[in-house]
């Protein structure tokens, strides 16, 4: 989870221990774990196993004497030496040698250890963290609770007195661990009382094979699959250890157990949330303070923040009882009308009543493509505590879990610029307590129980008054009246206001009465108020017609593209210029208040001065080609920069040789780790700039960036945004009648769909792209075609096709030059030997591709290779070169961020685990790998990890989960018309029998 702690090395101790003042000379000392001392970071020799015993035996009885019998005992038990007592006094003599002067003392015929400084010793320190952590508890700080135990469990290197002899120090073994399993199960509790569920399966399930008859272990475990969705498994545990107890014990399960197994039963409601409610909230992240900064200048709105400020106020102190069960204020007005800012005003004045924090979001109603619901729950949900792997994949769970997180707590949520009362509705709290702000263009009649506010423009007076904040009062004073005829020609409207007090604030040599002349052309001034788009275009006229040439331009062209934001460098591209002169234009434009500052070198237009700015586009950029041309070298720049990207990952690959020509360089990067960054932090705009090039001049080169940024949806990270783009391009190309663009598209369709499990879609698509690019003559594509359509036909047990396949593809991959791709038909190669039963030529060529991808330093895709490589070891039977090899791949797929390999990668060693007779590790490394796998790779990959996750979960005595589980890997094969059903129909004809 989170914030465990994990096992390493040796620990050096100043590294966790309380208060540490850093002293080099002080002494500590180890006994939870192989007995250790230390001064400072040096270890101390601590002598042989029963001069270590002596020493353990003296720590753990904190200061008291311990006499020469005691120790004779503790050391040798009931049959001592004959010297015993000489020896007894031989180690102490000898520690007192390696410890400090007075540390190691005689007394009264026996020995102490004293004199030790607090913190000295860790059992000391886990024993006072421990403390600690029941404190928070009780005070209700669950998150301090956890983490405090978190350290504790973490002091633990291995186990406690390891490798010490003696009938003492076995006895203090079995407490020590009896301790340490019961802080586990604290520390587990609350993870599922703060959410946890999800990630407590994988750890309570390798717990319970380890520790089969601890019956709290199996409760957890229980409690979490309930509330992780998997009611059958969690029946199926309590089956499991009802049966196991009854042959180990006699025994039946303990009340607690019995209980819970009837509230499962009944669905009891109460057991969805921790029966525990927390006095206080948990600690960071769950307290979000995500308001946007208010405004200084905010003027006027009196009547409006009073009354809105009543209504959070009475969500703020009523509940239940009082028939006030949740507040909703939405606020309506045209765009520019200052919904926004009043929001965000009375946000601010209300954050007290909602200690447990705020939330914001910005919904882009108004724009193309409003934010998902889904997507911002998710984003909710993370920044109140919930873990990434805890939060659901639908939009009803989402939901759910959201409006069960806000029970209890006092919650303010802010909805910016929504779109409609459809796209606000999940995302309100359900209960006593929280408040929703909703702004919106629309009035939301239909949005139930809403406290609806019509936001009309600014008073004259409050208009001035806002005017004369931002230019200055000196400056107002002497030219009063001109200054009311600006704000009447800007129609009283905020925005408007904003922008020309701006304009003239930044020009000094200006007078009011210059700009009130400007705006004295009734074509720079709203005609209707209710014509709330023409009223916000007219408001943006008066900072755009003040702008130089060169702001102007910039502004028309960057509102072009369709992305959320643009970053520094693809601006630059856009305007064809140095990246020093960009910036600097573009920080004008962000004084201006026409463009927004998103975060360091990136930049955003509000939605509707990006409609603005298009149109004036439309209107005013000349020559008429240089929208084209602008947005031409926008995809110039993400194709360029995406096949270095593409290069730097994988050298020697030929496909950035086969990518059309671009009119310019791309960036530059030092490592791989930053090329990847960038395509990640460049996904969305890139996607957006794919979609928006489907016309026939950007056509090739639109389905070559998506082809070149492959690894978007490989890695599960954008894999529907860029199936999405490949689904438009394949439709563009087709109506084109371009079939080397229809067939790279189709490619690039059939690899998103593999990696989404759409298998039978992807073979069609395959089949269409080596149909479509053996007609254009364009070899590259088939050479993917063949090897994609050899790794379907293996999966559907067509295994004479896919050998044909893989084989042209090995041979049409080397015609070009293109050693990696060889390498990779090698490895689709090698997988299908092993299914025909050749296991030798499996493994070599799995090792020609492995070693093809070393020789030319390609660390992503010799990932791929150690992958195949471990998978044909281990049906060999090598099971330790197999998991050494996927252990490897795993290494290089986490770190590169490929989370649908990662997850493949743990199914194997899970695999790799059944072969070596080691179940437990077996159901952690499946549970993990469903967890990576969450959203991506397609039901059939689940299946598979399914079915041994059931044989693992069999293999430890869990065989009613093992039977869940298998049940629903047939549904899912039998849905899916896959081979596969039939061993699981094997594995389940026991269960089905009895």
């Amino acid at each position: 989870m989170d914030d465990r702690v994990g096992h390493g090395g040796p620990r050096v101790p100043e590294q966790r221990r309380p208060g540490s003042s850093g002293k080099p000379a002080a002494l500590r000392f180890d006994v939870l774990g192989p007995v250790r001392a230390w001064r400072g970071e040096e270890s101390l020799a601590t002598g042989s196993p029963q001069q270590r015993a002596l020493l353990a035996a003296l720590l753990l009885r904190e200061g008291r004497t311990a006499t020469a019998a005691e120790l004779i005992d503790a050391l040798w038990g009931e049959e001592p030496p004959s010297q015993a007592l000489a020896a007894v006094r031989t180690y102490a003599s000898r520690l007192r040698k390696v410890l400090d002067p007075g540390v190691l003392v005689s007394e009264s015929g026996g020995y102490a250890v004293r004199g030790l400084r607090e913190g000295a010793l860790d059992l000391a320190v886990a024993q006072e963290w421990a403390t600690e952590a029941e404190k928070a508890r009780g005070a209700g700080d669950l998150g301090h609770a956890r983490k405090v135990l978190n350290r504790a469990l973490g002091l633990w290197d291995g186990e406690a007195l390891a490798g010490v002899p003696g009938p003492y120090a076995e006895a203090q073994r079995v407490r020590l661990e009896e301790w340490r399993l019961g802080l586990l199960e604290s520390r587990l509790d609350l993870d599922l009382e703060l959410g946890c569920h999800a990630e407590a399966v994988s750890e309570l399930t390798a717990l319970t094979a380890a520790h089969p008859l601890r019956e709290r272990f199996r409760e957890l475990l229980m409690l979490a699959l309930y509330r992780s969705g998997r009611q059958a498994e969690a029946l199926a545990v309590y089956a499991d250890t009802r049966r196991l107890l009854a042959e180990e014990l006699g025994v039946d399960p303990r009340p607690g157990l019995r209980e819970l197994q009837r509230r499962i039963l009944q669905a009891d409601p109460d057991l969805v949330e921790p029966s525990a409610p927390a006095a206080e909230p948990p600690s960071a992240p769950v307290r979000p303070a995500q308001l946007p900064a208010t405004v200084p200048d905010f003027t006027g709105r009196k009547s409006f923040v009073t009354e809105l400020s009543e209504v959070l106020a009475g969500a703020a102190g009523g509940d239940e009882d009082t028939g006030r069960v949740m507040a909703v204020s939405a606020l309506a007005g045209i765009g520019g009308v200052g919904k926004t800012t009043l929001a965000v005003h009375v946000a601010h004045q209300a954050r007290s009543a909602f200690p447990d924090g705020q939330l914001y979001v910005d919904l882009q109603g108004a724009g193309a493509r409003a934010a998902e619901p889904e997507t911002v729950l998710g984003s909710f949900l993370r920044a109140l505590g919930t873990a990434d792997s805890a939060v659901p994949d639908s939009l009803e769970e989402r939901a759910a879990l959201y409006r069960s997180v806000l029970d209890g707590r006092r919650v303010l949520v802010l909805l910016d610029n929504a779109r409609d009362a459809a796209q606000v509705r999940p995302l309100l709290p359900g209960t006593a307590g929280c408040a929703a702000l909703v702004t919106s263009r629309v009035r939301m009649v239909d949005l139930a129980g809403a406290h609806l506010v019509d936001l009309d423009v600014m008073s004259p007076d409050e208009a001035l008054a806002l005017f004369t904040k931002i230019v200055g009062e000196e400056r107002v004073a002497a030219e009063r009246e001109a200054a009311l005829d600006v704000v009447a020609a800007c129609g009283f409207l905020p925005l408007a206001i904003r922008i020309a007090a701006s304009r003239l604030a930044a020009r000094r040599t200006w007078t009011v009465s210059v700009l009130a002349a400007k705006l004295a052309d009734e074509r720079r001034r709203l005609d209707e108020l209710q014509a709330g788009d023409l009223a916000v275009k007219a408001t943006f006229e008066l900072g755009y017609g003040a702008l130089e040439p060169a702001q102007a331009r910039a502004f028309r062209l960057l509102g072009l593209a369709d992305g959320p934001d643009i970053s520094l460098t693809a601006a630059a591209a856009v305007l064809d210029l140095p990246v020093e002169e960009t910036e600097d234009l573009l920080e004008s434009l962000v004084d201006t208040s026409l463009l927004e500052s998103a975060a360091p070198g990136r930049y955003r237009f509000h939605d509707l001065v990006r409609l603005y700015a298009r149109a004036c586009a439309e209107r005013d950029e000349q020559p008429p080609g240089e929208r084209a041309a602008a947005m031409s070298r926008l995809l110039d720049f993400y194709l360029a920069t995406a096949a270095g990207v593409y290069a730097i990952e994988r050298p020697g690959d030929r496909l950035v040789d086969h990518l059309e020509r671009t009119g310019a360089d791309g960036l530059v990067f030092p490592d791989r780790h930053a090329a990847q960054d960038w395509l990640y932090a460049e996904a969305v705009p890139l996607l957006a700039c794919v979609r928006q090039s489907s016309g026939e001049a950007t056509l090739r080169r639109a389905v070559d960036l998506l082809w070149a940024a492959v690894d978007l949806a490989e890695s599960g990270a954008n894999f529907r945004e860029y199936e999405a783009a490949g689904a438009a391009l394949r439709d563009a190309a087709r109506a084109a009648a371009d079939g080397r663009a229809e067939g790279r598209a189709n490619l690039v369709l059939a690899n998103a769909r593999h990696w989404s499990g759409q298998f039978d879609q992807a073979d069609q698509e395959a089949r269409e792209a080596l149909k479509l690019s053996e007609a254009a003559g364009d070899p590259l594509p088939c050479c993917w075609a063949a090897n994609i359509l050899g790794a379907f036909a293996y999966y559907q047990n067509r295994y004479a096709e896919a050998e044909e396949y893989l084989e042209r593809a090995i041979r049409d991959f080397r015609a070009c030059g293109d050693l990696p791709g060889a390498a990779a038909a090698l490895c689709n190669l090698s997988r299908l030997h092993l299914e025909t039963q050749r296991p030798d030529s499996a493994v070599h060529l799995a090792r020609q591709g492995t070693e093809t991808y070393e020789k030319l330093g390609h660390s992503l895709k010799a990932a791929n290779g150690h992958y195949a490589l471990g998978m044909a070891l281990g049906k060999n039977g090598q099971l330790v070169d197999a998991a050494a090899h996927l252990g490897k791949a795993l290494e290089i797929f986490r770190e590169s961020r490929q989370r649908l390999w990662e997850g493949m990668t743990l199914f194997r060693l899970a695999e790799v685990d059944l072969l070596a007779q080691r179940p437990a590790p077996a159901a952690t490394n499946a549970e993990m790998a469903l967890a990576s796998l969450r959203g991506i790779g397609g039901e059939w990959r689940r299946g598979n990890v399914l079915t041994v996750l059931g044989k693992a979960l069999n293999g430890i005595g869990h065989s009613g989960r093992a039977q869940v589980c298998w049940r629903e890997a047939l549904e899912i094969y039998e849905e899916l018309r896959s081979p596969e059903a039939a061993e699981v129909q094997v594995l389940l004809a026991p269960a089905t029998a009895a």
